[in-house]
């Protein structure tokens, strides 16, 4: 387990810190850090770090980590750790509302993230969403007000 442990940490880092757009590109970065794993391992370990595919710049996809999984870089730069949950990562930038829908704006590549984070706490306020690279649309249920919306994804956005 100990060794599993170690290749999860490992894939958190490579994901955080480069832009990986396939499991080939995944299993070479792996292989420099001296793990030797198949597709079906590396597959697996994707979908228990809940990794997920989003546009990176110029329209290349990328795996992107969810938000209790990410890492982040501290204040100098060099030291790289874990992101508890609550932690503000999520990249949010402001939100706008017309009838029943709603635009987030993120900062780039954090959209897709957010998205599901959002389908995922199945907000009975939320019908559901879609992500671009840096814009979240949000379809907001029949009767839902503005504030129910914004109430509702406090729990995953404290800043909004």
């Amino acid at each position: 387990m100990k060794v599993k442990n170690s290749r999860l940490d490992a894939i958190r880092l490579i994901l955080s810190t480069q832009e990986i757009g396939s499991q080939e590109e995944l299993l070479n970065e792996l292989a420099k850090e001296g793990f030797k794993l198949t597709q079906a391992t590396l597959s697996r370990d994707l979908h228990q770090l809940r990794v997920v595919k989003s546009v990176a710049s110029e329209g290349r996809y990328r795996y992107v980590l969810t938000k209790q999984q990410q890492y982040r870089h501290n204040e100098g730069g060099e030291d790289v750790r874990p992101v508890t949950p609550g932690q503000q990562v999520n990249g949010f930038v402001s939100i706008k509302f017309s009838g029943n829908i709603a635009v987030i704006r993120t900062r780039p590549s954090y959209a897709a993230t957010l998205a599901y984070n959002i389908d995922n706490s199945n907000f009975p306020e939320i019908l559901g969403t879609i992500a671009g690279d840096d814009t979240v649309m949000i379809v907001i249920s029949e009767n839902v007000s503005r504030g129910m919306v914004l109430r509702a994804l406090r729990n995953i956005i404290p800043d909004i």
